[in-house]
């Protein structure tokens, strides 16, 4: 039950809702006790009044039937705000846990997320928060009346023959002890059938996403196929764990079954002898009646039980991960501070930098260089080589395994993420673009960016123009991923992003890559808008992109190559000077070749 106490301290402020729930159960739980002893002096009354022997019977059965409509009543009220509190709690929980989840993965590095489907991540949130708000939500007005409801009978029976209370004692031990007995086989089957259940979520997500790729290569049987044999699994594990469950559950109530035989055999023998009146008989049957709900629901409890902890061990194992970005989620978190350069330190340096992936084999080794303001660097090198690595680097989005990177003679290592990426942009080749608005997506490094910022900057990125055609403008919703744009318009609102954001340092990530002639060159063109007197960082897929900066970075085997001017290393018999001969050359052989340093011919 460890996870579950985890849980309430998790979400104390919802204590008063605790609170209200369990006052409004045991309320209702005191009510529901007056009820048999209602009856049962009704039934004595009745019982009297048909010998003869009680005077006045009529006026004593409508105060009773009176007194059970108040108490019924009573009831009503108090378990409806009971409720009402439930459902509060419910979904203040769900609230509580989801927002703290999302900041959680928002706070992970992106290692994180190289090694987790998205569509994983979002049925784990799913599925633990519906689990654990419902049985918290189950717990909270169920238990405590199972619990003052047993108490009480216990108490009653004793009073009215001591073997009845033995026999209700007994019951409640035996059926708990037989739960526990079925609880751990049952979790580790549950965990199985929630991995299989995620993988499932997982790549539902991941063929959505991308039903285009499915539908072009024919692979719907097969995409279809691995989704039913996650669930196909999780049916067999069901089998399973429901036969496991089912059968423990007809020996807890078969026990149970056997003590209420030895419970109402003492009522109606005693009855019998004249030692319990009708009326206390009747009192006696409702109350044993009572407590058998208790026990009953007992299974209903510990399943749900059972379900938030399993689901709330895949949400803390989460929320425990000890992976930090720095990221400033809190809402009393410091403002980033505004870092101004270093005198006579470059815009940025690599120093004898060392770095792969988890415990892969180095990517890059021996990386070190310094780029000056304003200056415009390009990376060449073959696909895989480490180039757009170097990229995540900078933006800190890895730990480096060695050396130090520094920006503005800051060490990197030492800033926060929110200080270190506010001072950068990136133009990826994929733009990324979310569903909304296009002013919205134009000015999300700035919300509260004015929109003749926003414009400003779709006009510097040759964008205005495709965006006046649409009905209504920039407040125009885009779709999922920008589907309603083509790829030039939506590089282009990724180009204009960038320019609201101002950054110090820019970064163009193949960024005009896959275009056609004509969007390469609208995109280009803001581009160079973009990058006017601003430090530049590009890799590049057309050579003629590459012949404009001021140096250009070699990488061969995760290693610099040469570093030099687009005229030097034309002349050094380097990979520049390998890419532009067979530029040249123009043969099939050559473009293939081209393509594996990711140059388009």
């Amino acid at each position: 039950m460890r996870p579950l106490a985890k849980i309430i301290s998790f979400t104390r402020e919802l204590m008063p809702y605790y609170v209200a729930i369990v006052l409004a159960a045991v309320t209702t739980a005191l009510l529901s006790l007056a009820t048999p002893f209602i009856i049962g002096r009704a039934t004595d009354v009745v019982v009297d009044a048909v010998k003869g022997i009680v005077p006045g019977a009529v006026s004593s059965v409508l105060w009773l039937a009176a007194a059970f409509l108040a108490v019924e009543l009573a009831s009503t009220i108090i378990s409806s705000a009971g409720g009402y509190a439930g459902d509060i709690m419910a979904a203040r929980m769900r609230e509580i846990l989801s927002n703290r989840y999302f900041a959680k993965l928002l706070d992970l590095p992106q290692r994180y997320f190289d090694n987790e489907l998205t569509g994983r991540i979002v049925s784990r949130l799913n599925r633990s928060i519906t689990e654990v708000t419902g049985f918290a939500n189950a717990f909270s007005n169920n238990f405590f009346t199972m619990l003052i409801q047993t108490v009480a009978i216990l108490a009653i029976a004793a009073f009215y023959a001591w073997p009845l209370a033995l026999l209700l004692a007994i019951v409640f031990p035996i059926y708990l002890w037989l739960t526990a007995l079925t609880s751990r086989r049952w979790q580790r089957i549950e965990g199985a059938k929630n991995k299989e259940i995620d993988a499932a979520g997982g790549r539902f997500t991941e063929v959505i996403a991308q039903i285009k790729v499915v539908k072009s290569f024919v692979q719907e049987r097969r995409e279809l196929a691995i989704f039913r044999r996650h669930f196909d699994t999780t049916v067999g594990l069901t089998k399973q764990q429901s036969r496991y469950w089912h059968t423990m559950d007809a020996l807890r109530r078969g026990v149970m079954a056997l003590v209420f035989f030895g419970i109402f055999a003492i009522i109606f023998v005693y009855t019998v002898r004249g030692r319990f009146s009708v009326g206390d008989m009747v009192l006696l049957i409702q109350l044993v009646t009572m407590a058998r709900a208790p026990v009953t629901s007992m299974s209903y409890i510990v399943d749900t039980a059972q379900h938030a902890i399993a689901g709330s061990k895949d949400y803390f194992r989460v929320m425990e991960l000890d992976l930090a970005d720095d990221v400033a989620l809190r809402g009393d978190a410091p403002k980033p501070r505004e870092l101004e350069p270093v005198p006579g330190k470059p815009a940025l340096q690599f120093f004898n930098v060392r770095f792969g992936y988890d415990d892969d084999a180095d990517v890059l080794s021996g990386i070190s260089f310094r780029v000056d303001y304003g200056e415009k660097v390009a990376f060449v090198g073959e696909s895989g080589g480490g180039k757009t690595t170097l990229i995540n680097l900078l933006l800190g989005l890895y730990p480096v395994r060695a050396g130090r990177i520094e920006v503005m003679g800051h060490d990197i290592a030492g800033l926060t993420s929110a200080e270190l990426r506010r001072l950068i942009g990136v133009v990826f080749q994929e733009p990324h673009l979310f569903s909304g608005t296009i002013a919205e997506n134009i000015g999300y490094a700035d919300p509260d960016a004015p929109r003749e910022v926003i414009e400003a900057a779709a006009r510097r990125a040759n964008a205005d123009a495709f965006i006046a055609k649409f009905a209504r403008g920039y407040d125009s919703l885009i779709g999922e991923r920008g589907l309603k744009l083509s790829g030039g318009q939506k590089q282009r609102i990724s180009v204009a992003r960038a320019i609201v954001k101002d950054p110090r340092i820019l970064v163009l990530d193949e960024a005009t890559s896959a275009l056609d002639t004509r969007s390469e060159r609208l995109v280009q063109a803001g581009l160079s808008a973009l990058m006017a007197d601003r430090t530049s960082l590009i890799i590049a897929h057309r050579l003629s992109t590459i012949s404009t900066v001021d140096r250009i970075i070699t990488l061969r085997g995760g290693r610099i190559g040469e570093i030099g001017s687009p005229a030097d290393l034309a002349a050094s018999g380097g990979i520049y000077a390998e890419l532009l001969a067979l530029q040249n050359e123009g043969t099939k052989a050559a473009k293939k070749r081209l393509r594996g340093y990711g140059i388009e011919h």
